[in-house]
């Protein structure tokens, strides 16, 4: 086969993704070329694997939030307003944050200085945390300390929160012992925690992540979008921001 400049071989290539018919006009031969001068091209412009990659993340991010905005508008009663979910700063803030968190998360941790920050300083923010055991059974053993906490002191919650996040491994020996600092004890724990309840409570935080297209934490939503990872307080109060001002994160 006659050698092919780049173009060439791309319109080659395009060609190949044409009907079969169009594909098996190839013979073996000019298709291992066609791939060697693609493989060369490449490594003589390795920028361009940065900008493929770069397109790969926008298209896949892109179809992610495409699937969570149907997730938010199907489920707003649930990601918003979940009875049993606690919110810090202003009950009747005019912004919604919604955290899925998990107490063994690391990022969480140092989110949750994101979250005070974000708390402190725009009175019109509610911050709702929803529990969203993922890193394994200590983490789920510490939930259900906190879901019983949240029942039976709920006005002690954020003390609670930020204790047992703030700390070392979190498990139920440790959740528990953070719960009789602040004055609930064991015996009330566990009567509350042998009630049924919880598992249902965290399946809706699973089946919602699913949803929404959330596998890790901390994750957030904000208006109709889901944000995932710890994007910074920055990030944060700028969607915040363009929520108040157009009802939408992005104006």
């Amino acid at each position: 086969m006659k050698r092919l400049t780049w173009a060439a071989a791309l319109l080659s290539l395009a060609t190949a993704f044409q009907p079969a018919t169009a594909a098996e006009s190839f013979t073996p031969q000019q298709k291992d070329e066609i791939g060697a001068i693609v493989r060369e091209y490449l490594l003589a412009h390795p920028d361009m694997l940065v900008e493929i990659q770069q397109a790969l993340e926008k298209k896949q991010n892109e179809a992610r939030q495409a699937q969570a905005k149907v997730a938010v508008d199907a489920n707003k009663d649930l990601i918003f307003n979940a009875p049993y979910d606690i919110s810090v700063g202003n009950p009747q803030g005019k912004v919604t944050v919604v955290e899925f968190f998990d107490y063994n998360c690391g990022y969480c941790r140092r989110a949750m200085k994101d979250m005070d920050a974000i708390v402190k300083s725009n009175p019109d923010v509610r911050f709702v945390l929803k529990e969203f055991p993922i890193l394994g059974p200590d983490s789920v053993a510490a939930h259900k300390v906190s879901d019983a906490f949240r029942i039976l002191a709920p006005e002690k919650y954020g003390e609670f929160h930020r204790e047992l996040l703030g700390g070392e491994h979190a498990d139920e020996a440790r959740a528990i012992d953070v719960a009789k600092k602040l004055g609930v004890t064991e015996e009330a724990l566990r009567a509350e925690m042998g009630k049924p309840g919880f598992d249902a409570r965290v399946q809706d935080a699973y089946k919602l992540a699913t949803d929404l297209g959330i596998s890790g934490t901390p994750s957030y939503v904000i208006g109709n979008e889901a944000i995932f990872g710890a994007v910074g307080v920055d990030a944060l109060n700028q969607k915040i921001a363009n929520v108040g001002q157009c009802g939408k994160t992005v104006c």
